[in-house]
């Protein structure tokens, strides 16, 4: 064995991770401390790529598990992200990648919150510490990045499809290469899958898909679907597969480790597993298998990827496999934030910092979620015929003391956002009024149920939109920045856009009362600091607000900044620094506008402003250039205003230019953009210059 470059010598294991390693079995270790130094991995050192595993004993597969969730630990305390997920499919990965050819065999994982470990065995395994950095590697899989990833992903429920058409493409060329579709037990739960499993059979596709059955997705899994799975996990019966290929209904090793599930035990016959959800639908189908066990995985892997024809594979993991305080708190370490830098002056001043915002303000800054909590126990607390639906996003939609408090009213229908779209639509027709709670990024995938079942009919139904904007790590795969744009489009349909939490309140108490299709698209994270006033306003639909006004009457330049939620702070501090010029002190007037109101527009105001000489006019957003806020306001004043014609001012649009942002902190794509204070003086300076 060659010297590991991080010997005990040089680079050890810290001594608290080290005392807090115990056998969990005899195959595995469990850690209860993210170690803060690089660990000592000789095995996997020698890993530059899936080929290196070939000439690995099964017993230093099994060493290499622990070192690479171990490696795996130490980055994610370095560099923050998916975490639980990661853990939970370290064994499974190993064994992929030992059994199958990559990158010509094809591995698709689905969402790819767990992907880190394929990461560290195809390659990059010292960048990993990079990864959701502007300039490292990307928080999910990405085919730019390596040739191993073999489909882009970060939404879930997509890699069965994409799996099978890689399969039916490689059978028309004549191609012998194994497809393998990573899926989990959340995931599965989207139609997409099962659109996908049906066209499979259809096709006699040669596909094996893995479901990774961990009893979760981010949440809790909940529906039909989980109590089957539980059904075929508690019968104690198993369908092995034997050296032929063939099904063989045998009685399963007893796991007591993995009795997660005692929520879902009744009393029932033994099922007849070879008559399951799977088989029925015309997969062969194996399984539950452990899935940290890795001779096993290794044994029934090898043997599936050679049955013809659609393969199920089911395997029980647990989420955070391998480090305690997950084990015990799946949803909590779903993802973590980096680890502080301890005794560093940066971690001691923003200690001091936080202590002296918190006398200030008394209380710390609400994310915009919190906001929506409240907003949505308050008024279910006035208002019976209030009802709530999220699409697997309970915790992240801010909706877990509505659930406790109103549980008859709070429906979590797993990740199918289309089918959360149209159930609302059904319950609207009833006289009741349902909020639907979703992240722009995934409102993409019920665009035409918000079209088809809700718009055309005009019914009472408002949504949430949470993480508008630019998200940060996650990178394009989840940044809302299209909702504007197909949204405004569709007929009967009103968008606001709050500057900060007390409007973002209020506003959805406004869109609440309002009789029809409503929705209020507020940002990731915390705003500005505002404090929620009470009692709940309803604000005039479609009516704006003049911030501030800067400047003398009777400069001959006259400035309209108007912004659109996250960007009115931005376009008030951008106009500051230009009032304060000295090349635009004396010549420009600036008025900051808070449109909030993306439609219906404020026309009123608009047409006051250039009657009133207004020279110049530039739009805010935090959302695509082409089709936002700033072309709805082109449309109106190229198309039906009078004043307009008369006075021509000049326009700039500012927003998200024409591709997709790269991962990084919020901060660094908003500058990657020109979206920060800097970016937007600049453009402004231009337009006036």
């Amino acid at each position: 064995m060659q010297q590991s470059p991080h010997s005990p010598q040089s680079q050890s294991l810290s001594a608290s991770a080290v005392d807090s390693a115990v056998p969990l079995s005899n195959l595995q270790q469990t850690y209860a401390v993210i170690p803060r130094e690089r660990p000592y991995t000789p095995l996997l050192d020698r890993v530059d790529s899936p080929a290196d595993l070939k000439t690995f004993s099964s017993a230093e597969l099994i060493t290499l598990v622990d070192e690479l969730r171990l490696f795996v630990l130490y980055s994610a305390g370095q560099s923050g992200g998916h975490f639980g997920a990661n853990l939970g499919v370290i064994e499974l990965t190993v064994a992929l990648h030992y059994l199958l050819d990559t990158p010509q065999d094809q591995i698709v994982w689905d969402v790819g919150h767990q992907a880190y470990a394929h990461k560290v065995l195809t390659g990059r395994r010292d960048q990993l510490g990079t990864i959701r950095s502007k300039t490292g590697l990307t928080a999910f899989p990405e085919r730019a990045e390596s040739v191993y990833d073999t489909f882009g992903v970060g939404h879930s429920s997509t890699s069965i499809s994409a799996g099978l058409g890689m399969s039916l493409a490689l059978r028309y060329q004549g191609r012998a290469q194994t497809v393998a579709c990573i899926i989990g037990d959340g995931a599965m739960t989207g139609g997409m899958a099962f659109e996908a499993m049906n066209d499979a059979v259809q096709q006699d596709a040669d596909l094996m898909v893995i479901l990774n059955d961990n009893d979760m997705s981010i949440s809790c899994s909940i529906g039909g679907f989980s109590r089957h799975l539980a059904m075929l996990w508690e019968s104690g019966y198993q369908v092995d597969i034997s050296d032929a290929g063939e099904p063989i209904l045998c009685q399963r090793p007893d796991m007591q480790a993995f009795d997660r599930r005692k929520r879902h035990k009744e009393q029932r016959d033994v099922p007849q597993l070879e008559d399951n959800l799977f088989k029925a639908i015309g997969f062969t189908y194996f399984g539950p298998f452990d899935g940290h066990n890795i001779p096993e995985l290794l044994r029934v892997l090898s043997l599936a990827k050679q049955v013809k024809g659609p393969v199920l594979v089911h395997i029980y993991t647990t989420k955070g496999k391998g480090f305690a305080p997950a084990e015990l708190d799946p949803v909590g370490y779903h993802a973590i934030s980096s680890l502080p830098l301890e005794g560093s002056q940066l971690l001691e001043s923003s200690k001091l910092k936080a202590a002296k915002d918190s006398t200030v303000a008394n209380k710390p800054s609400l994310k915009y979620s919190q906001v929506f909590g409240q907003f949505l126990c308050d008024k279910a607390a006035q208002d019976n015929k209030l009802l709530a639906i999220t699409p697997a996003m309970e915790e992240g939609s801010g909706m877990i003391e509505f659930a406790y408090e109103f549980p008859e009213r709070f429906f979590d229908v797993a990740i199918a956002e289309q089918h959360a779209v149209t159930l609302a639509g059904g319950m609207a027709t009833q006289g009741v009024k349902p909020i639907v709670a979703i992240y722009s990024t995934f409102l993409q995938r019920g665009y035409d149920q918000l079209i088809h079942d809700i718009a055309l009919q005009n019914l009472d139904v408002m949504f949430a939109i949470d993480r508008a904007g630019l998200v940060g790590e996650d990178g394009a795969t989840h940044a809302g920045v299209f909702d504007f744009a197909f949204l405004r489009c569709v007929p009967n349909m009103l968008i606001a856009a709050p500057k900060d939490e007390n409007e973002c309140y209020h506003l959805l108490n406004t869109c609440y009362e309002y009789q029809g299709c409503t929705a209020v698209r507020y940002p990731r994270g915390v705003g500005t600091g505002a404090t929620i006033t009470q009692p709940a306003q309803i604000y005039n639909v479609g009516e704006a607000v003049v911030e501030s006004v800067l400047g003398q009457d009777d400069a001959p330049k006259k400035l309209v900044l108007l912004a659109f939620g996250t960007m009115v702070e931005t376009a008030q501090q951008a106009a500051e620094v230009i009032a304060k010029s000295p090349l635009f002190a004396s010549s420009c007037q600036l008025q900051v506008v808070n449109a909030r109101w993306v439609k219906p527009l404020d026309t009123n105001l608009l047409e006051t402003l250039v009657e009133q000489g207004i020279t110049h006019i530039a739009t805010l957003e935090e959302h695509m250039i082409m089709g936002g806020a700033g072309s709805a306001v082109n449309e109106y004043l190229l198309n039906e205003s009078a004043a307009f014609k008369l006075h021509r001012p000049a326009i700039c649009n500012i927003g998200i230019p024409d591709r997709f942002i790269a991962h990084g902190s919020q901060a660094e794509q908003l500058t990657d953009c020109g979206l920060d204070v800097d970016g937007v003086v600049k453009q402004l300076q231009q337009l006036l210059s």
